[in-house]
């Protein structure tokens, strides 16, 4: 497997893609092609992308791996320079990009359910809801400390900011630095509050719960879905039904996501273990 870390460069009409380095990986002969599959960068969308990407090597291709921020990666698949994502979350927080690109894309529907977002504290902390931030500003630093800045989830929570008028800011990041900033308090016991989603691994590491949010602006619960680029059944339909039947649940993710927070782990290596041990539930994509 090939993974490429690609730059965006805003254009009129194109996506500007540079690609990085390249990383074989396996030893199984590909004779079934090159598929590329695009991710963001979160904990839950490397662990998936990784794991449908394992059992396609299995199934015999070659894959090639591309992280990109959210915009970047539905323009990417909506101009054919990737074939496929299982990182689209519906019906809220990629639903602007999908109605924009809905037309060159199709979405095979979900591959899993029981997700969430929201603004997260840790459990002892006494705020409960959004509507009461203003009034602790000050025990959060007057801040949220948010993750990239082209997720869905900021733009939500931009929105959560400007709909209960809140005073705090929100610090624009990446996962890996909102996760940082949260173990920090955490084992300082102080406050903090953060976006967050489930499934994510800092609910089985940490207490946590989310803030309540009156006025719904997070929606209710969403689902991940695979989505791929229109042509791609014609092109490609092993792969295609593999990634139409890949289905598992938030337990399954969690595994792979805690896999990749021990030392020195590696998220194609857990991936492949974990495909490894659960041949029973890979089988079950493959022999759709």
């Amino acid at each position: 497997m090939k993974t490429r870390t690609l730059n965006q460069r805003v254009r009129l009409a194109s996506l500007a893609l540079v690609a990085g380095t390249g990383l074989a990986a396996g030893s199984i002969a590909q004779a079934n092609g090159t598929i590329n599959l695009a991710y963001v960068e979160w904990s839950s969308e490397v662990a998936s992308t990784n794991v449908i990407a394992a059992v396609l090597e299995q199934a015999g291709f070659d894959v090639e791996l591309t992280s990109l921020s959210a915009a970047a990666m539905f323009q990417a698949l909506s101009s054919g320079d990737t074939d496929a994502i299982v990182a689209a979350w519906l019906p809220t927080t990629h639903a602007d990009y999908m109605e924009r690109l809905g037309g060159n894309v199709e979405d095979l529907g979900m591959n899993l359910d029981g997700t969430k977002l929201g603004l997260v504290v840790p459990a002892y902390t006494d705020v409960d809801s959004i509507a009461d931030l203003n009034d602790n500003a000050d025990s959060f630093n007057g801040e949220i400390i948010g993750i990239d800045p082209g997720a869905g989830l900021m733009s939500l929570t931009e929105e959560v900011v400007d709909t209960y008028d809140l005073g705090l800011n929100l610090r624009s990041g990446s996962g890996a630095t909102m996760t940082a900033a949260l173990s920090s308090a955490i084992n300082n016991e102080e406050d903090i509050v953060v976006t967050g989603w489930t499934p994510h691994w800092m609910f089985a590491r940490f207490d946590l719960k989310y803030l309540e949010d009156p006025e719904g602006v997070y929606g209710g619960a969403e689902q991940v879905h695979t989505v791929v680029r229109q042509g791609l059944k014609d092109d490609m339909p092993e792969a295609y039904a593999i990634l139409d039947a890949f289905e598992w649940t938030p337990e399954q993710m969690g595994e792979v996501m805690l896999m990749n927070q021990e030392d020195g782990a590696d998220p194609y290596e857990s991936a492949q273990r974990w495909v490894e041990n659960n041949q029973d539930v890979v089988e079950q994509w493959l022999n759709n």
